[in-house]
C-alpha cells in the first residue's frame, strides 16, 4: 500500500467505520481537568448490576488518574500506576493502544514519548519515569512498532506512522549491533530486567541490570549472553510491522528487506530455541545449554505469531491448555505449575509463578490469532470475576484461587484488563471493516448496554433486556437472541460469520427483524460463515 492509499484508507476507516474519528492535523487535547475521561468517549457502557458498574467506573477513574507527565516529554502519558511511576517499553505502548477507545491522544503519546527520547545511536529508553529516563536494559515484550502501526491504521495518523517507522528502524539497527554479539541472528538477553521478569527463576543468579546502567554492556558471567526466544520474537514482530509501514510509505524494497529479516529471525527461533519433545521455548545460554524453566515467555513467542499452526497446536495442547501447567483456574501462571522452579507461596512482584495482569492483557493478541476465542473468554471471565471480588486493581494473583497479592492498587494494566475484557466478553467492537458482536446475555434481571460510535452520527449498540440480546446499528434493530455466540457483521449489520465463544457446543437461534429465524449449531472455538 502506498502512502497516499494508506492515508485515504485510514481516513475512511477512522472517519466512517473504526472507533477512532480522524482529527485533521493530529489529535486535539481534551479540555478540562488533565487526565479526565472525556465526555465524548467513543464507547459507552452501563448496566443495572451495581457492583459491576461500580468496578467498571472505578477502572476508568484509575486510568484517568494515571495520566500524568513524565521526565523529558511535554505531554502526559498513561503510566503503570501503583508503585510504578512511569512508563516501560515492554508495556506502555500496548496499554495505550487498549486505552485508545477512551483517549486516542494518550495512546499516541504513549508511543511518541519513547521516540522523542530515543538516542542518536537508535537506543530507545527502557523506561521513562516521573524524574528520569533509563537506558540500563532493553525490557521489551510487545513490539512498539506493532502497536504504533495498529494505532496509525486506526486513526489515519501519518505523523505517527513516519515517526514510528523511522524510530523502529533505528531501534532494530541498535539491537542488531549490540544484542547479537554471538552473531546468531537472534536477540540476546544480558540481564533479568531485559525481559521484565523480576524475581523469576528463569534468571536465577543473573544480575537484574546491565553494568553501569548501560544496556550495551553484558555482565561478566560465563553463561551470558543468552539467546532469548521472547526477545527474538519481539524483534520478529517489530520487523513484520515495519514491513507493513514501509509498504504504506511507498518503500516497497525496504518492505521486502524487513520481511526477509523477519523470516530469518523466525527461522532461527524455531531452529535453535524450540524443543519439540517438550513443546516449549527456552533460553540458550553462552555455553549452549538450555535454561529449562517453562515460563510465560512461551506466551510471548506466541504473541508475535512465530509458531505455525502445527507448532502452536503442539505447544497449546501440551503446555498452555493443561490445568497442571499453564491453565489453572486463573491463567496464566508466570511459571508452569508443575515446573520445579514454581515459587510458592506467591511473593510480591514475582514472575516466579503468580498470574500477572500484564500477561492476561496481552492474551487476546495471540489467542484470537490462533482461533481460541472460547478459551480466551474463559480466561477473561475468571480475571474479571477475581477483580470484582477484590474491588481493586492489583498487579498479580495466585493462579489457583484468584487471590490478589496485596498492594496499593490503581495498577493500570489491571484496570485495562477489566475495561478491555468487559467489551471482549459481552460488548460490540469495531474491528477493521467489521463489527464484532460478543453476545453473552446476563441473567434475565440484569440490563446492560454497550455502545460504540462507528461514524460521526452512527452507533452500534448491543442491549441486554430480560435475558435477550438485541443488536442495533443506529436506530435499526438487526436481531434478537438468547445464545452465547460471537457474530461478525459488516458496518451495515449484514451477517458474515459466527464464532463459538461458549465453553460448550451451542444451538443458536437468531430472530431476525425481517421476521425470519436462523438456526445453527456451533462448537467452542469453531468459526462458521453465515
Amino acid at each position: 500500500m502506498q502512502r497516499r492509499e494508506f492515508l485515504a484508507q485510514s481516513a475512511r476507516l477512522a472517519g466512517s467505520l473504526a472507533i477512532f474519528p480522524r482529527i485533521p492535523g493530529g489529535f486535539q487535547t481534551v479540555s478540562g481537568t488533565p487526565g479526565a475521561t472525556p465526555a465524548d468517549s467513543l464507547v459507552f457502557f452501563e448496566t443495572s448490576d451495581t457492583k459491576y458498574q461500580s468496578v467498571y467506573s472505578a477502572a476508568l477513574e484509575v486510568l484517568a488518574h494515571n495520566i500524568v507527565p513524565v521526565s523529558g516529554y511535554v505531554r502526559p502519558v498513561l503510566i503503570e500506576g501503583s508503585q510504578y511511576h512511569g512508563i516501560w517499553l515492554e508495556c506502555a505502548p500496548y496499554e495505550g493502544l487498549v486505552y485508545a477507545a477512551i483517549r486516542p491522544d494518550v495512546a499516541r503519546d504513549d508511543h511518541l514519548a519513547f521516540f522523542a527520547l530515543q538516542r542518536e545511536d537508535g537506543q530507545l529508553p527502557c523506561w521513562i519515569r516521573d524524574t528520569r529516563v533509563g537506558f540500563g536494559q532493553i525490557q521489551m515484550v510487545v513490539p512498539i512498532a506493532a502497536t504504533a502501526w495498529e494505532l496509525a491504521q486506526q486513526t489515519g495518523d501519518s505523523e505517527l506512522l513516519e515517526k514510528a517507522y523511522n524510530g523502529g528502524s533505528r531501534w532494530d539497527a541498535w539491537l542488531r549491533r549490540y544484542r547479537d554479539t554471538r552473531r546468531t541472528g537472534l536477540c540476546e538477553g544480558f540481564c533479568t530486567y531485559d525481559t521484565g521478569h523480576d524475581n523469576s527463576p528463569r534468571w536465577k543468579g543473573i544480575p537484574n541490570a546491565c553494568p553501569d546502567g548501560d544496556a550495551r554492556h553484558c555482565p561478566p558471567d560465563p553463561t551470558l549472553p543468552r539467546l532469548c526466544p521472547d526477545l527474538s520474537a519481539t524483534v520478529y514482530g517489530g520487523r513484520v510491522a515495519l514491513a507493513a509501514m514501509a509498504r504504506a510509505l511507498g518503500k516497497n524494497s525496504e518492505a521486502d528487506r524487513w520481511l526477509a529479516g523477519a523470516e530469518a529471525i523466525r527461522s532461527a527461533i524455531m531452529a535453535r530455541l524450540y524443543v519439540a519433545e517438550d513443546a516449549a521455548f527456552y533460553d540458550l545460554d553462552a555455553q549452549n545449554r538450555f535454561v529449562r524453566v517453562r515460563g510465560d515467555l512461551i506466551t510471548r513467542v506466541l504473541g508475535e505469531h512465530v509458531a505455525n499452526p502445527g507448532t502452536f497446536a503442539n505447544v497449546y495442547e501440551h503446555q498452555i491448555h493443561v490445568v497442571t501447567r499453564f491453565w489453572p483456574a486463573y491463567p496464566f501462571p508466570s511459571i508452569a505449575l508443575d515446573d520445579p522452579a514454581f515459587v510458592r507461596p506467591v511473593p510480591p512482584n514475582s514472575w516466579g509463578g503468580a498470574a500477572q495482569a500484564l500477561t492476561a492483557l496481552r492474551s487476546p493478541r495471540w489467542m484470537e490469532h490462533y482461533g481460541r476465542p472460547a478459551d480466551l473468554a474463559q480466561l477473561m471471565t475468571q480475571w474479571n470475576a477475581a477483580i470484582l471480588r477484590a474491588g481493586k486493581f492489583l498487579q498479580q494473583m495466585d493462579p489457583l484461587d484468584g487471590t490478589f497479592t496485596s498492594g496499593p492498587g490503581d495498577y493500570s494494566p489491571a484496570a485495562l484488563v477489566f475495561f478491555d475484557f468487559t467489551w471482549r466478553l459481552a460488548g460490540v467492537r469495531a474491528v477493521g471493516d467489521n463489527l464484532e458482536w460478543n453476545v453473552r446475555p446476563p441473567a434475565p434481571e440484569v440490563r446492560a448496554r454497550y455502545r460504540v460510535r462507528v461514524a460521526p452520527t452512527i452507533t452500534a449498540e448491543l442491549r441486554y433486556v430480560s435475558g435477550y440480546a438485541e443488536l442495533y446499528v443506529g436506530s435499526r434493530r438487526l436481531l434478537r437472541t438468547t445464545a452465547v455466540v460471537r457474530l461478525i457483521t459488516d458496518r451495515h449489520g449484514n451477517l458474515k460469520s459466527a464464532a463459538g465463544v461458549d465453553s460448550r457446543t451451542a444451538t443458536v437461534h437468531l430472530d431476525l427483524d425481517s421476521g425470519r429465524r436462523r438456526t445453527f449449531t456451533i462448537a467452542p472455538n469453531q468459526s462458521l460463515k453465515l
